[in-house]
């Protein structure tokens, strides 16, 4: 009998080819979970990238005109997160944000073991995307910014354009739309550079990336603490209002930001809050 045949029950002789040496998913293809973790790492750093780039460029280009360096920024940013979640969202769903993870644990979109990884992919991928603009700007690789926002009416701002960016997100998810959540969300952002006093940071990776760059984009670090306290209550907020407003959102979370790939199915449907169980 040749290699690659058995001997049927009748016998005859039926061939089935022997699976080749390393083939499989598991040869073939990485941990769901580190795909993930790397597109949240790769999409948070194209972020930053984008922002602290793009407010640098501004400068330079409009040096005397604030509110035109503004538009450029502004623009670059809603475009090129549009771009992000095209492209990383169906590995990870496009996140890119903490306050966006943590929602979506909250409704069982994601797992613990996703929440563990997708954290710490988007702080370092922040802080990679800070250090990546400067250098493409010819500045050195950190420079701590001491631009300082604080006052009442930027912390509002900042729980405003979380809390809008929040439900946002799951409306669209919750109504079937989301394959419109990178252009949606990415006007949302342009938008709110120009309706918030603040800018709207509204994501507490941003946060922290930008005080690595004493730039247009910059925030220097003593102002950071209360922007991340107050895009945690809007997000809070947010999370509550999508509750009421949407009951059953927790059938679609998995797919916020857009349908992607999911670590584990049984350990996404394990986590789920209990309340999907008594319905």
């Amino acid at each position: 009998m040749s290699h690659g045949e058995h001997v049927r029950t009748d016998g005859a002789r039926a061939r089935h080819p022997l699976p080749a040496r390393g083939s499989g998913d598991a040869a073939v293809r990485p941990n769901p979970l580190a795909r993930q973790a790397l597109a949240e790492f790769l999409g948070s750093a194209g972020l930053v990238i984008v922002v602290i780039g793009s407010g640098i460029a501004a400068q330079r280009l409009s040096p005397n005109d604030v509110g035109l360096q503004l538009l450029e920024n502004a623009l670059a940013t809603g475009a090129g997160l549009v771009a992000l979640i095209l492209a990383f969202g169906p590995a990870s769903g496009g996140h890119f944000n903490p306050v966006v993870t943590l929602a979506d644990r909250f409704f069982g979109g994601v797992s613990n073991r996703q929440v563990a990884a997708y954290l710490p992919a988007q702080l370092i991928g922040g802080a990679v995307g800070a250090i990546a603009a400067n250098v493409m700007f010819d500045l050195p690789a950190v420079t701590v910014s001491t631009t300082d926002r604080s006052g009442g009416g930027l912390w509002l701002s900042e729980a405003l354009a979380t809390f809008g960016l929040v439900v946002l997100i799951f409306a669209l998810v919750r109504g079937g739309r989301a394959a419109l959540a990178p252009f949606a969300v990415g006007s949302y952002i342009t938008a709110a550079y120009w309706w918030s006093s603040s800018t709207s940071f509204a994501n507490p990776m941003i946060d922290l990336a930008r005080t690595l760059s004493d730039t247009f984009a910059g925030i220097a670090p003593a102002s950071v603490p209360v922007f991340l306290l107050m895009q945690l209550v809007g997000g809070a907020v947010g999370v509550t209002v999508v509750a009421v407003l949407y009951p059953t959102v927790a059938d679609v979370a998995a797919a916020v930001v857009v349908p992607h790939d999911t670590t584990d199915p049984a350990d996404v449907e394990a986590d789920r809050p209990t309340q999907r169980e008594n319905r």
